[in-house]
């Protein structure tokens, strides 16, 4: 079973208080921001290696980024993919979540041959969990989203767990399909010492938006039907006020407080 993995590097959620916007392209601004690989990314990879290990195959990780996006596929090498695919082209900059799974998608199809794809089920940067069903749709290929246990029947029927409000809802696919994961379906391993060493000797393959062979008018920004069209300061002014005495007093001034300001 060849697996291929879409993975995201994405700002540290530990600093996200720092992150800033800019006035001009609209984008994040990552100067001195830690980059990560997306925590539920993890996820997936390890689902991938858990099939790998039951069916044998091969395991793709791929992204589609800066230069210091191969970070985050030396992570995923060091876990025990075999081989790890950046896109990385200017022209691929400003992507929305349409012009990136049309990317992915078509860097697959040239690239990466795949019974099945996954994806974690969204990022912490943006969330908008929109990126797997779209690539779905432009491979042609069944998928299920927001996954919390998969069932392999056989290697080619998949019979998956999806989680949803007040309860789940079980979906079987056949192969080739795609499926996002979410944290509860496994715990990621930690690279060993022998998996990070083992990375300089893997495939690491970069392309550009030529390799590709689409139309530059699909890619980045140009390719995306959504634009940030302006930023605002959001600034929330709060009541305050500071409740001093023994611990019955203060719980029922505070409550007092609370029915008069209707918050309760």
């Amino acid at each position: 079973m060849d697996i291929v993995v879409c993975i995201k590097q994405v700002p540290d959620p530990d600093y996200f208080s720092q992150i800033v916007l800019d006035p001009v392209t609209k984008a994040i601004r990552r100067e001195g921001i830690p980059l990560i690989m997306n925590p539920v990314d993890r996820n997936a990879i390890e689902a991938a290696l858990q099939l790998q290990e039951r069916f044998s195959g091969k395991v793709t990780v791929l992204t589609m980024g800066p230069p210091q996006s191969r970070e985050a596929l030396e992570e995923g090498l060091a876990m025990g993919a075999e081989e790890a695919v950046l896109l990385c082209d200017r022209a691929f900059a400003g992507a929305d979540a349409f012009a990136t799974a049309y990317t992915l998608a078509a860097a697959i199809k040239e690239f990466c041959p795949f019974n099945l794809v996954l994806c974690g089920s969204e990022t912490v940067d943006s969330g908008t969990k929109m990126v797997g069903p779209m690539l779905a749709e432009f491979l042609d290929i069944p998928y299920a989203t927001n996954v919390r246990a998969m069932n392999f029947v056989t290697e080619g029927i998949c019979l998956a767990e999806t989680a949803i409000e007040n309860g789940c809802m079980k979906v079987e696919l056949g192969l080739p399909a795609l499926i996002t994961v979410n944290k509860a379906i496994n715990e990621p391993r930690i690279p060993t010492v022998l998996g990070i060493m083992q990375v300089a000797s893997k495939k690491l393959l970069m392309y550009g938006a030529n390799g590709l062979g689409v139309p530059p008018e699909k890619l980045g920004l140009a390719g995306s039907p959504t634009r940030v069209a302006s930023l605002f300061d959001f600034k929330q002014k709060r009541r305050l006020e500071t409740l001093r005495g023994d611990p019955q007093h203060v719980a029922s001034k505070a409550v007092a407080k609370l029915r008069e300001w209707h918050a309760v």
